[in-house]
Parts: C-alpha cells; structure tokens; sequence
C-alpha cells in the first residue's frame, strides 16, 4: 500500500547528516577532471582536424587554441591530467590495501591536490 506520509519526509536525509570529507571530495574532483580531460581532448582533435582540412580554417582555431582563454583551458587541462594522474596512483596505493586509515588517506588526497599543482606549475614554465 502507498505511504500516505512521503510527502512530509526528506529525499535525502544524508545532505543534513554529513558533512563533505576530503575523500568523497577528491573521488568528485577526480570524475570532473576525466571530463574535463575529455573535453580539452576534444579541442586538440579539433586542431588536428582543422590543421588537416585547410589553413584558414587551421588559423582560426589555431588562434581560439592560443588565445588567452585557450591558454587558460589548456593550462587547467595540464592541471587536470596531473590531478587525474596522481588519484590514479593513490588509488593504485589504496587497491594495494595500504593507506586505507582516514589519516593517511588525507594526507595522500592534500599531498596528491598540491603536487598536481606544483606539477603543472613546472610542466607550464618547461614547455
């Protein structure tokens, strides 16, 4: 039989409950990372592409590619394939059945956030 009261009750009582952890952070930054790896792929297809099809059309996205805001895509592409990369480790670490305890699960997610950074900081100025 229906339950006369469903309207009354949270849809997700959980939301109250919890407060976000680095970790379930870290695993959602990791999936917006994939995406976002997924899309800035898409753009450097889309530059092979063009630089196949003809050189206008190849200097007009060669010049979206290298403009500011390309630059800026990019750049948090090179940000997001560290990061992506570095979860992949940790969670190779986990899968080993080693730094499963919160604290050092923590301090793997805050080590991973700022290497990522350090990382793409280096790997902008080299190249």
């Amino acid at each position: 039989m229906a339950d006369v009261n469903r309207g009354n009750r949270p849809l997700s009582p959980h939301l109250t409950v919890y407060r976000p952890q680095l970790t379930s952070m870290t695993s959602i930054f990791t999936r917006i990372t994939g995406v976002a790896m997924l899309l800035a792929g898409l753009l450097i297809v889309w530059w092979f592409l063009a630089a196949a099809t003809s050189p206008e059309y190849f200097a007009t996205v060669d010049g979206l590619i290298t403009s500011v805001l390309g630059d800026l895509i990019m750049t948090l592409s090179v940000l997001a394939l560290w990061y992506h990369a570095l979860a992949g480790l940790r969670h190779l670490i986990w899968d080993s059945g080693r730094a499963l305890d919160v604290e050092t699960s923590e301090k793997l997610g805050v080590a991973m956030m700022i290497l990522s950074v350090v990382l793409t900081i280096l790997t902008v100025l080299i190249v």
